[in-house]
């Protein structure tokens, strides 16, 4: 069951304040948590762009016939670590959001209903919001 905003600050709160105070505990903390894994591959996948886009400049500005293949690998090693970062990027994004691999139906993508949803899809998430407070509050989850 999700936490409401409320519940969700006051945890960040505590968070916040036991890294303060215990230095070593924040930093174990935060090393298994993986959206430090997934950031710390983006930052990688950018350099190994940068470094491509190099190759690739160091290929086109000299004039050997060899150096066609330094850009040629250049292009190749761009190619990779762009796949690799938007790879990294989407999973980062996923656990950030806690969507990955939540909530999605077996037989795949969920089908949206048509075009102008309104007041009617609204009504109906406040009365969900309204129905999980109210079993909440029996202690009943």
């Amino acid at each position: 069951m999700p936490l409401s905003e409320h519940e969700q600050r006051q945890l960040e709160q505590i968070e916040q304040a036991l890294y303060r105070d215990n230095r070593r505990l924040g930093r174990l903390v935060r090393s298994s948590d993986p959206r430090v894994h997934y950031r710390r591959r983006v930052v990688q996948a950018a350099s190994g762009f940068v470094v491509g886009a190099g190759l690739v400049a160091a290929g086109v500005i000299l004039s050997q016939s060899w150096h066609a293949w330094l850009a040629i690998a250049g292009f190749v090693v761009m190619l990779l670590c762009g796949v690799w970062a938007l790879s990294s990027w989407r999973h980062m994004a996923g656990v950030h959001l806690g969507v990955a691999g939540r909530g999605a139906p077996p037989g795949g993508r969920r089908k949206r209903r048509g075009g102008n949803r309104g007041r009617a899809g609204k009504g109906a998430m406040m009365e969900r919001f309204d129905e999980r407070w109210r079993r909440r509050q029996q202690g009943d989850r």
